[in-house]
């Protein structure tokens, strides 16, 4: 057995639609995406949510979401993770150093959902906790949505079926535990 690591996957915020003529790579935060980012916030620092590197899609709308919930984090900003679907983002998962523990990926869908199926989609009888939730993520990924794996061994033996799901929350539901 390896060294338990996380891979944190964060799906932007919800993106205004507000002047059609805006290129997509361009659209800013919603304001229903900027309230997002704030609970998101709140959650991530009462979790403790420290990952050693985030990679970030270079589209606006990331990287106001990594600014809201991590805020003066670093990230490595890149074009390719803007348009990489899940194969491409398993390779660039594969890359990573193996001294790095945590990883954030603050991206787009479907690549992010189809990821996080590729990775955990196995059913779990010991686990019905899990099980729901791999089913809400196998309907939805919704903007905002953060998705905990967890696995063991290096990054580039990284693989389909490899990691279990520890945690998937929205933004939403964060929002009426709060009242």
């Amino acid at each position: 057995m390896g060294e338990k690591r996380r891979l944190y996957l964060l799906r932007h915020a919800k993106s205004s639609w507000d002047d059609p003529s805006q290129p997509d790579h361009q659209r800013e935060l919603a304001d229903r995406g900027r309230q997002a980012v704030k609970v998101l916030r709140h959650y991530v620092e009462q979790q403790g949510i420290e990952p050693e590197l985030i990679l970030c899609s270079s589209a606006r709308r990331t990287r106001d979401t990594l600014d809201g919930v991590l805020p003066g984090r670093d990230a490595v900003i890149e074009d390719e993770l803007y348009v990489a679907g899940p194969g491409r983002l398993l390779e660039r998962l594969r890359e990573i150093d193996n001294g790095t523990g945590s990883v954030m990926v603050i991206g787009h869908n479907p690549a992010l959902q189809m990821l996080t199926l590729n990775l955990a989609g196995g059913e779990s009888a010991e686990r019905p906790s899990r099980a729901e939730g791999l089913g809400e993520i196998r309907r939805k990924l919704p903007t905002g949505a953060l998705v905990t794996l967890g696995f063991e061994g290096p990054w580039s033996e990284l693989a389909p079926g490899a990691a279990e799901l520890e945690d998937y929350v929205r933004p939403k539901a964060l929002l009426h535990q709060k009242r």
